[in-house]
């Protein structure tokens, strides 16, 4: 269904009933086809529907991975000890602490994210080029960022730390 409210509501106007049942039902109808018309126009394929809140609003936090699935398969394990920082100026940093042997290793990497193609898309670029990419966000709330890697198809889930 088009997002076209300003045409639905122009149709409805010309519907006029004069009974007090038939503005029931027209305002009833109205209503539903509203509803339908917010949450067909949501921007990510899981949502949310609406929000009065801008997406940079939404992105900016301080990310770390709670779930990573690639073909299917649970693979958090490689992603469990990233933290991702995005920050509403559009610069990020990335941070991995590696423990092995009792030995603790961070490694840090700091650049910058924008928004692509229509605002569906996040483009991380930075310093170390090895970790730049660009994901297509499937869910963007204040709580809760959804991407998928756009070159191995790998989902994200990151919530806020």
């Amino acid at each position: 269904m088009a997002c076209d409210l300003k045409s639905l509501a122009q149709t409805l106007k010309k519907f006029n009933p004069k009974h007090k049942k038939m503005k029931t039902l027209r305002n009833t109808a109205l209503a539903i086809l509203i509803g339908i018309g917010l949450t067909s126009c949501s921007k990510y394929e899981d949502g949310p529907a609406i929000s009065f809140v801008s997406k940079v609003e939404r992105i900016e936090n301080d990310w770390e991975i709670e779930k990573a699935e690639r073909n299917g398969e649970n693979v958090t394990e490689e992603y469990d000890q990233y933290e991702l920082y995005l920050n509403e100026d559009y610069t990020a940093r990335l941070v991995a602490v590696y423990t092995s042997d009792n030995i603790t290793f961070q490694y840090e990497t700091d650049g910058n994210w924008e928004f692509e193609n229509d605002k569906e898309e996040l483009k991380l670029d930075f310093e170390n080029d090895d970790a730049d990419n660009t994901y297509i966000i499937l869910r963007l709330k204040k709580d809760e960022l959804w991407l998928e890697n756009k070159e191995d198809g790998t989902e994200l889930h990151l919530e806020p730390m």
